[in-house]
Formats: structure tokens, sequence, C-alpha cells
């Protein structure tokens, strides 16, 4: 059965909690594009390190969420904090293709936590 991109989306989000890396990626297609600040990374495994980074920057951290659907485009606009740092203008666009993920674009600006 093909997943809605809300579907995705919310297990895509209890994947993340967990941390597992092997996991989260499993949501993305075999060819999938991830676009970061750093630049573009390619496949499950490209998925794996684009993510890996910004968990590392980020441990612990208050995520605050706000998605908007389009179709088969996914908007998210968030926000993060944790002890050391936090992102305040956090974008990412999820491009969503046989009940998986097939292209994302994140874009942020990590800063050190002021207060």
């Amino acid at each position: 059965m093909t997943r809605t991109p809300q579907e995705v989306f919310a297990d895509h989000g209890t994947r993340l909690g967990t941390g597992d890396l092997d996991l989260i990626s499993q949501n993305y297609t075999k060819d999938a594009v991830f676009l970061t600040p750093e630049g573009v990374l390619t496949g499950r495994q490209g998925v794996q390190d684009g993510i890996g980074r910004l968990l590392a920057d980020l441990p612990d951290a208050d995520w605050q969420l706000t998605p908007q659907f389009a179709g088969n485009v996914l908007f998210l606009q968030w926000t993060a904090t944790s002890a050391t740092h936090q992102v305040a203008d956090g974008v990412d666009t999820f491009v969503f293709r046989d009940g998986l993920i097939s292209a994302q674009t994140v874009r942020y600006t990590l800063s050190p936590r002021t207060a």
C-alpha cells in the first residue's frame, strides 16, 4: 500500500525521534537527493550523512515544526533549540514519490544559543 505524504511525514518524525539513521533513511527512495547547506548528497547513505550532521549539531533539541502540504510536496518551517545551539530559520522542502521521500532540500542557520 502506498502511503500518503502526511503518513510518510508522521512516520519520519517518529523515526527521527529514535536517532537511528538507518531506520530514518528507509523513508527515502534508494535514489533520493538530499540538498544541504554544504552540498548535494545522494541515496540513502547521503540521507543518513545529512541528517546525522543535523542531529549531531542539535543533540536533544526541542523542535517546533509548521508543515504545509501541497499534493506530493511538503514545505516545512522549523526551529530547534539545544543546550548550546539554535536554529530559528529552518526550512525544508520534501518531494514524495510512491510512498517515500525522493528529494529533500534543507536550509537553516545554526547559531550559538544566546539565552
